[in-house]
């Protein structure tokens, strides 16, 4: 049966972007991706990978590592540890076939580059690029300073990388063509005047004098949270000022202990990091960057297993934030960071982040591959069978607000016995799509049986 093809010269730009709903970062990404594809005048259409994913397994796989990393961080380390071992199984490899010919229904004809922000995203895109389904150039945009072998794909044209730090890590794993472009964010943030300080300080009830410390945690609100604000304000360094995301629970427990400035999702980040003199995170993923573009000094403190620690690692390298292993060295390096040398070259390295400019940042990187055909790699169509093209694209991803606990489907509130059972579950599932293991059983062998014996409930 012939296909239809959507030449490289007919009709505005199309690209298409494929993130996931798995906290915030994936989607921040992608949303300011398009946002100045946009602007550009490119069309442009979102999909969240876990719709890509049948059987509500993508609902599935955000709830579970979600509870992972709130109920059992350490599990969660350990898949992160295991998934850096090449290869994947029959179970992961058929779920991630379904999504190929989901992911391949959706796309519209006339698209004439496909981007991933999310690693599983790029590993499903680089297999219909690399057997010739999918005819236009895939290009990976790494979200994060460290690089997981899982964002590493045959088959992507090209990885996009914030930093030459993990651009070189993806070029250990073996991606084909790197391109150092610099981080995309939401250009309200930057630098504050005192001005904008000052109203920023008073529009959010906080002191209007002395040093305040930013802590935050990410959309969901993980790590240890509650010790690094009872640090800060025992060291006496900075004010803490607390961003729970959609926690609510943990914004209850901290206004419990006497936290006196917390709040929960934050629509005005930008106004927030204008009252703020430095910022301390535990992920290492977007706000950081939103740090960098404001001008605030970062520490890395408590930082979640996996990426957390990966990206403290790499930020430190890079001169970007200081990674603090220890408690007792978390108030003289605030102080170092708000008062001294530190904390100014750190804030000229967050600033030179940005100085390429968007005229050679990702996005334009992202049109040129779509204005130029790939040579040896098939040219710029888009090859979808009649029959599979479907009237609308999948669901389109959630913003970042959108994302959180609610996703979950994995209840959060339960008693010991079913909690135990759906942390053993969530280590298995997340074992077989991601670690690849032959069966469902090798995954809870491999994943469950750790938490059955060191699960502690």
């Amino acid at each position: 049966m012939p296909y239809l093809d959507s030449p490289a010269g007919a009709g505005p730009a199309r690209v298409a972007i494929v993130s996931a709903s798995v906290g915030a970062g994936h989607d921040g990404a992608a949303a300011e991706l398009a946002r100045r594809l946009t602007a550009r005048g490119v069309a442009v259409d979102r999909f969240d990978f876990l719709d890509l994913l049948p059987a509500r397994l993508g609902t599935l796989l955000g709830g579970t590592y979600h509870q992972l990393l709130t109920h059992a961080p350490w599990a969660y380390q350990r898949i992160y540890a295991t998934t850096e071992r090449p290869g994947r199984g029959r179970v992961s490899n058929a779920v991630l076939r379904a999504a190929e010919h989901r992911a391949l229904r959706a796309l519209r004809p006339g698209t004439r580059a496909v981007v991933a922000t999310y690693p599983l995203a790029g590993q499903v895109l680089g297999a219909l690029r690399r057997d010739g389904r999918l005819t236009v150039p895939v290009l990976t945009y790494l979200t994060d300073f460290s690089v997981h072998p899982l964002w590493v794909a045959p088959g992507v044209d090209t990885h996009l990388a914030l930093h030459p730090i993990p651009a070189g890590q993806a070029e250990a794993c073996g991606a084909h063509r790197v391109l150092t472009r610099g981080p995309v964010v939401d250009p309200r943030f930057g630098p504050a005047t005192p001005q904008a300080r000052r109203a920023a300080r008073t529009r959010f009830g906080l002191p209007p004098h002395g040093p305040l410390a930013l802590l935050v945690a990410g959309s969901w609100g993980v790590g240890p949270v509650e010790q690094a604000a009872a640090r800060i304000r025992a060291c006496g360094a900075a004010v803490p000022v607390v961003v729970c995301g959609r926690n609510q629970a943990l914004a209850d427990r901290l206004r419990a202990a006497g936290t006196g400035h917390v709040f929960g999702w934050v629509d005005d980040m930008p106004g927030l990091m204008h009252a703020a003199d430095v910022l301390v995170q535990n992920a290492g993923g977007l706000t950081s960057l939103e740090a960098f573009a404001s001008g605030l000094p970062v520490a890395s403190y408590g930082c979640i297993p996996g990426h957390g620690r990966t990206n403290a690692a790499a930020l430190d390298a890079a001169g970007l934030a200081t990674w603090i292993r220890h408690a007792d060295d978390l108030g003289p390096v605030l102080t170092g960071l708000l008062d001294g040398p530190a904390g100014s070259a750190q804030r000229a390295a967050g600033l030179a982040l940005f100085a390429r400019g968007d005229a050679d940042g990702p996005a334009a990187a992202i049109l040129d591959a779509a204005r130029r055909p790939t040579p040896g790699r098939g040219g710029v169509t888009v090859r979808v069978r009649p029959e599979r093209v479907p009237a609308a694209p999948v669901t389109p991803a959630v913003t970042a607000a959108a994302s959180g606990p609610g996703a979950a489907a994995v209840p959060v509130r339960a008693g010991r016995a079913q909690r135990r059972t759906a942390l053993v579950l969530a280590a298995a599932l997340a074992t077989t799509l991601l670690a690849g293991p032959d069966s469902t059983e090798d995954a809870v062998a491999r994943g469950g049986t750790h938490l059955l014996h060191d699960l502690d409930l």
